[in-house]
């Protein structure tokens, strides 16, 4: 989330503290948060928001209706109730609730007090979620805003429901105040996810001089501290990939990066990136391995280059009353879904053939979407706001999305092999190097043709980038990857060529029995056969299908060409049809000296240049 102005960012911390100290005497506009958790058995806050230097006439509060990172609709207002309000006196002033998302305050002296109680249950990147553990907050999700108090100084303050509880945030504290806050205005609050609870801390420096930072890792788990001190170390191996990939460290703003990660039962798994910290959550616990939460991790940390400061034009500045969308998101998530296992690989923290069978899960998921040919990446990246963690209840059908997570990882890889084999002196860390440069250190937003423009200033031929871009961004097509992936050494192949094959991986055990849980990949066999999205499976080949574990066993006997006959109910209607198999479309990606071929020194060595960095 970048909308901080640089008049702001030049003053500092400090610069406009005192400031809004001296601007609240001369009723300068100033708003102040104290958050504290009466109930947290039961999910509750009780948030109390000061709007100092309040014009005359109505004042306009209201619930965030998106959140930094996330690119639909959330309905944050829903969580708030108990609202009241008085003046700087303490009277009552009415609240008048004319839409859904806020009120408005009459009556007032120059000073507003709003109170409320917020609910909150959901631990991840863009909820809240409080309980007897602790008090996850994402600021949208949690505190309401003033309509013409976005440039206004903020404090919070903080008081933790017990003893030793702490409170560890990107935020900077305000000095000789315990457990109090500052920022310089509503977008860089909105953009600081805030932790209270009682979590380990690890922390280290890296660079020195003007490129360097302290990084900090709070965690709350269930484990030991032991079990943090590993993950801490894997950290510390890992994220020089980053700095390597893009020459210098980001210019935190207050010196200093804070991963907070919930590793507990109750949460949800997600990752969240902001300006200067970011959010990992998920309920597995440390295991020495760490492979789920690294992944999040590497991908989230990837962010504070690409999307905080390297960051697309459409969404500066972030707008909290609306969906906000942009047409590079293939882009922004899609290369950090490329390079986040990229930097593990070149960390050595995952070993080389795990990396590639990730990469042939993907591809299949890319090259076998029937989203795809009805679509290209920048249009999928429009979409998001459909489809990006606030579904409609209605199902959004196969052809309709693929997303640009996957999406833009694939095309990711298919322009740094392209690049490689036809620029053998670059890559595409030289494109992210060169997009950095110009629009991330400057923090000067992209638009969509500046990354076909940099493609074609970073190799010095106009033709291929507009070629690449109208071919793989605007529509849908892509390389062979074959001759690409050879160039490494790897062998792109069918994963089970004698196999049959008829698109039905993909089910749901109910209570009433095993059922598809999406529709069939168009053109494949249950797809041409009629079978849809819910179809239960009743038998296959006349043997009943109990459990999803008869359905992957029957799956598994198939061969190509053999025809078997599978009974499903719709709508509590029985049918039956003949399904024709196929072979395994699906591929995967190996090394070719695993299956006895010789690799050749240019091929080792263009393997090394590439996973190695």
């Amino acid at each position: 989330m970048t909308t901080w102005t640089r008049a702001t960012r030049a003053a500092g911390a400090a610069g406009w503290l005192m400031l809004s100290a001296s601007a609240d005497a001369q009723g300068a506009r100033q708003v102040r948060y104290d958050l504290s958790f009466p109930d947290v058995a039961h999910h509750q806050a009780r948030i109390v928001a000061t709007w100092r230097g309040v014009p005359a006439g109505p004042l306009r509060v209201q619930m965030a209706r998106s959140s930094p990172g996330r690119y639909a609709l959330h309905e944050f207002a829903k969580n708030v109730y108990a609202v009241t309000a008085t003046d700087g006196a303490g009277r009552p002033l009415p609240l008048t609730r004319s839409d859904p998302y806020g009120w408005s305050v009459t009556g007032h002296d120059g000073t507003v007090v709003v109170s409320y109680t917020l609910f909150g249950n959901r631990g991840d990147g863009t909820y809240a979620q409080i309980d007897a553990t602790h008090a996850h907050l994402n600021p949208p999700a949690t505190l309401l805003w003033a309509a013409g108090y976005e440039a206004a100084p903020v404090t919070v303050r903080i008081v933790p429901p017990e003893p030793g509880w702490r409170v560890a945030t990107q935020l900077p504290p305000v000095p000789g105040m315990t457990a109090t806050f500052s920022a310089p205005d509503l977008h860089y609050l909105m953009d600081s996810p805030i932790e209270v609870g009682r979590h380990e801390l690890r922390e280290w420096s890296v660079g020195d001089g003007g490129d360097s930072a302290t990084i900090r890792l709070v965690v709350h788990h269930r484990g030991t501290p032991a079990d943090v001190d590993v993950l801490a170390a894997q950290v510390r191996r890992l994220i020089p990939q980053h700095r390597a990939l893009f020459g210098e460290w980001p210019r935190f703003d207050h010196g200093s990066y804070t991963f907070l990660a919930d590793y507990l039962p109750q949460v949800s798994g997600d990752g969240m990136e902001h300006r200067n910290s970011t959010v990992v959550s998920g309920r597995a616990p440390l295991d020495g391995i760490n492979a789920q939460q690294l992944g999040t991790i590497s991908h989230e940390f990837l962010h504070a280059w690409n999307v905080e400061r390297l960051r697309p034009r459409e969404l500066e500045p972030f707008d909290f009353s609306r969906a906000n969308a942009t047409p590079s998101l293939w882009f922004a998530e899609g290369f950090t879904n490329y390079y986040g296992p990229l930097m593990l690989r070149r960390a050595g923290l995952t070993g080389i053939d795990d990396w590639l069978g990730a990469m042939g899960t993907t591809l299949n998921q890319v090259l076998l979407s029937p989203a795809r040919r009805n679509a290209g990446p920048q249009e999928m990246s429009l979409r998001a706001p459909l489809a990006d963690a606030a579904s409609p209840i209605d199902q959004v059908g196969p052809d309709v999305y693929l997303s640009y997570y996957p999406y833009g990882q694939i095309v990711a890889l298919a322009l740094d092999l392209s690049i490689r084999q036809r620029f053998p002196r670059l890559s595409l860390d030289d494109y992210m190097r060169h997009l950095w440069h110009r629009h991330g250190r400057t923090e000067q937003p992209y638009g969509a043709d500046d990354l076909r423009h940099a493609l074609g200033s970073v190799t010095g031929d106009v033709a291929f980038a507009d070629a690449f871009f109208a071919a793989s961004v605007r529509c849908s097509a892509l390389p062979d990857f074959a001759p690409l992936l050879a160039q490494a050494g790897l062998v792109l192949r069918r994963a089970a060529p004698t196999r049959g094959w008829i698109g039905g991986e993909g089910i749901t055990t109910t209570p009433e029995g095993v059922a598809l849980s999406t529709a069939p990949v168009a053109g494949s066999p249950l797809d041409i056969a009629g079978l849809d999205g819910s179809d239960r499976l009743l038998t296959i080949d006349g043997a009943p299908i109990a459990d999803a574990a008869a359905w992957q066993a029957a799956l598994g006997r198939l061969t190509p060409g053999a025809t078997t006959t599978i009974r499903f109910a719709r709508h509590g209607v029985e049918q039956q049809r003949s399904v024709r198999a196929v072979a395994d479309p699906r591929v995967q990606v190996v090394r070719a000296e695993t299956i006895g071929r010789r690799l050749s020194a240019r091929q080792r060595a263009f393997r090394a240049r590439w996973l190695n960095g």
